[in-house]
């Protein structure tokens, strides 16, 4: 079923393991959120999240339940290993060393990105809406790696494409305030609102902070039916995940 998942095409080291689902996953949820929606505060039945939850890991051969966390548009960054808690960390991010520990981002048209070390020893991944791309998300997840910024590899995910995502000046000033080259994402459609390029955005964000090479982007999470869109489908939408991991250490 190679039509469930994305596996992104990036220079990351053979340890590192990622891929991004879509709604053709094995999945159960109902109308409307058929079927492989893996969120759990959408309004989907819950039965039908963790079957799809556990179709995930076997599906994917993941070597532990992945990590998920309880999202808020903020910049915390939870440091995460394979064993969940009780609770799910209130935070947009997650780091990890711990070899086997699967991080996971819930999305429906904000921006996941999937970042790693090109030596392979750490992951980390952050969940980017407008707010939390303006408040700080990505920069706070690099201060949260011990890898130097230039030794850093980062993906962008799916999310709305620039012509799907109208938003109004509350937002580009949010960009433009702290960096004037953030105006060069957002073209103008009516007075008080503009075309804004999140993916862009990210890109400018990452390559300020200094991260070489960013890979990625391309995807419009509104007009392609694979993935979940919130703008799109509102109540109705579910969440695909964004998934990475280090590969568990082999003993003999």
């Amino acid at each position: 079923m190679t039509e469930a998942w994305i596996f992104p095409d990036w220079p990351a080291p053979p340890q590192v393991h990622a891929a991004v689902t879509t709604r053709h996953g094995p999945g159960v949820s109902a109308a409307p959120f058929e079927r492989f929606n893996l969120g759990l505060r959408n309004g989907d039945m819950a039965e039908a999240v963790a079957t799809n939850r556990s179709a995930l890991q076997q599906a994917l051969a993941l070597p532990a339940a992945p990590r998920w966390l309880r999202q808020v548009h903020g910049s915390e960054v939870a440091e995460l290993g394979p064993l969940p808690s009780a609770d799910e960390p209130v935070a947009d991010a997650a780091v990890s060393r711990v070899p086997g520990t699967v991080l996971s981002i819930l999305t429906a048209d904000c921006l996941p990105v999937l970042f790693c070390a090109v030596d392979g020893r750490e992951i980390a991944a952050a969940h980017a809406g407008w707010r939390g791309l303006a408040g700080g998300v990505l920069e706070a997840t690099l201060e949260q790696m011990a890898s130097p910024r230039g030794d850093v590899l980062a993906w962008l995910g799916p999310c709305i494409g620039a012509a799907s995502y109208e938003v109004g000046d509350e937002v580009r000033a949010a960009f433009v305030a702290r960096d004037a080259a953030a105006s060069a994402c957002f073209e103008p459609t009516h007075p008080g609102h503009w075309l804004c390029d999140l993916a862009g955005l990210a890109r400018q964000r990452l390559q300020a902070a200094g991260v070489r090479q960013v890979s990625g982007g391309g995807f419009d999470t509104f007009a392609d039916p694979r993935f979940y869109s919130y703008r799109r489908d509102a109540a109705g939408s579910g969440r695909f995940a964004s998934l990475i991991w280090l590969e568990p250490s082999r003993r003999g």
